[in-house]
């Protein structure tokens, strides 16, 4: 699996198009970008009128296979994409990876980063690795980023924020649904992958990220999860992220086995031009969520 650890320089962690979209004052736009082995997408937003001006994915030719590879993916969209080639007032990343482990807050030791990813994830003496803390939720994200990348876009933007998908979808989701009176899951579904959540009682009970290659696969995690953590299919609700709309054989077969399956509402702050409908929505949901 390419990670994009190859680091050229020590990256500090922060601190470092619609034919018809206006590229005058700059300095009051965002650019929020999201990186994975399979594509690229990113949106612009006017931070002023609170607006999405434009929302786009790029499917890369096969998923990226080495370091090398996934910059030269990341480079070809710069290349052609000309909403990319301008200075925004703002920029933000999202690397999505497997490269990555939730621990809380009282047991975190930046002294001890590799340690937290030792048995989920194979590392190496070069790896570099950086964390994100969840603001008001005790936890701490530790992953290895696309450091390559990251250089990349270091040259480009001069300076800008990143962070791990994981982090924005736990933020977001616990700060929507925190404080629901029963069990929630919830499946943030990718191509061939989905990330499943559980929350109750306040807190965060359960994250991970599972390959499935059909619907059954797709189920049995799910069930197996809900059985493994006590939880009633008769009685939590299940709500669908992602790449997923009600015709999905993944929420047909959901709801065939729970009885409470809904996706996920759009709940921005943003005004969406039409063209952007609800899958979209719903499958840019971390991309959407990334500025605030």
């Amino acid at each position: 699996m390419v990670t994009g650890r190859r680091s050229m320089m020590e990256l500090k962690k922060k601190h470092k198009t619609n034919t018809s979209l206006d590229f005058s004052n700059l300095h009051e736009k965002h650019l929020s970008i999201q990186i994975s082995l399979d594509g690229f997408s990113f949106c612009i937003i006017h931070k002023i009128e609170k607006q999405i001006e434009k929302l786009k994915y790029l499917p890369f030719h096969g998923p990226a296979s080495t370091p090398e590879k996934l910059l030269q993916n990341v480079e070809s969209v710069f290349k052609t994409e000309r909403h990319l080639q301008k200075r925004y007032g703002s920029v933000n990343v999202t690397h999505v990876n497997q490269l990555s482990e939730l621990v809380p807050k009282s047991l975190f030791d930046k002294e001890h980063l590799r340690d937290y990813l030792k048995f989920s994830s194979k590392t190496y003496t070069n790896d570099y690795i950086v964390y994100d803390e969840l603001e008001n939720h005790d936890m701490v994200n530790v992953y290895i980023p696309f450091v390559n990348v990251n250089n990349f876009l270091l040259e480009r933007f001069g300076s800008f924020e990143y962070k791990h998908f994981t982090t924005i979808l736990v933020n977001n989701i616990l700060n929507t649904y925190r404080y629901s009176e029963h069990p929630h899951m919830f499946a943030h579904i990718r191509e061939d992958q989905f990330e499943l959540l559980v929350i109750a009682n306040n807190n965060l009970l359960f994250q991970n990220s599972f390959k499935f290659q059909n619907k059954e696969d797709f189920i049995y995690y799910v069930l197996f999860t809900a059985e493994q953590l006590k939880l009633n299919p008769e009685s939590f609700e299940f709500i669908l992220a992602g790449t997923i709309n009600t015709n999905s054989d993944l929420y047909k077969i959901a709801y065939t086995y729970i009885r409470k399956v809904s996706l996920i509402e759009n709940r921005s702050e943003f005004r969406f031009p039409p063209q952007i409908n609800d899958d979209s929505k719903r499958r840019h949901f971390t991309l959407l969520n990334q500025y605030s």
